[in-house]
């Protein structure tokens, strides 16, 4: 991959401190694409082969329903989307649809694990700063459902 993606891999927070070898093996599995507003980036269901830092647009979460689909959360610039890459059977969980016109790097899940899985220093560094982005998703999805449904009974009172 061409190394003028270095720089800008290297300031997305998600690589915020990482050393040139490790951006240099981000790049090398990265690739600039673009979606069109109602583009269906992933579907659920199928593989889950890259994952994706936004740079413009957004790129909502989506999920069928009995009334429809249902958006579960919306990205936008400087976030990074999809996680299933990492945790087999490295399957889409939910859709993802671009909300507008999107330019984003893609990163191809399948390289960056076997880069992972060579070089376990790396891999630790990539599986901890994917497991925070994991656990702040699941935060603010559990204060999305306490706004929906309210805060939960208290089961300690007589």
């Amino acid at each position: 991959m061409s190394t003028t993606l270095e720089p800008l891999l290297r300031k997305h927070p998600l690589f915020s401190g990482f050393d040139d070898d490790s951006i240099h093996l981000i790049t090398s599995c990265a690739k600039n694409v673009r979606f069109h507003e109602g583009d269906l980036v992933a579907k659920q269901g199928e593989p889950a082969d890259e994952f994706f830092l936004i740079r413009e647009g957004r790129i909502a979460m989506e999920m069928p329903s009995p009334q429809g689909l249902m958006r579960l959360q919306t990205s936008d610039a400087g976030d990074v989307v999809g996680w299933s890459w990492l945790v087999p059977p490295y399957d889409w969980h939910f859709d993802l649809r671009a909300v507008s016109n999107v330019r984003a790097f893609s990163i191809d899940g399948r390289c960056l694990r076997n880069k992972c899985e060579s070089d376990p220093r790396f891999g630790y560094t990539m599986m901890k700063r994917f497991s925070k982005m994991m656990a702040d998703r699941l935060e603010a999805t559990r204060l999305q459902l306490i706004d929906i449904y309210g805060a939960p009974a208290d089961t300690t009172a007589p």
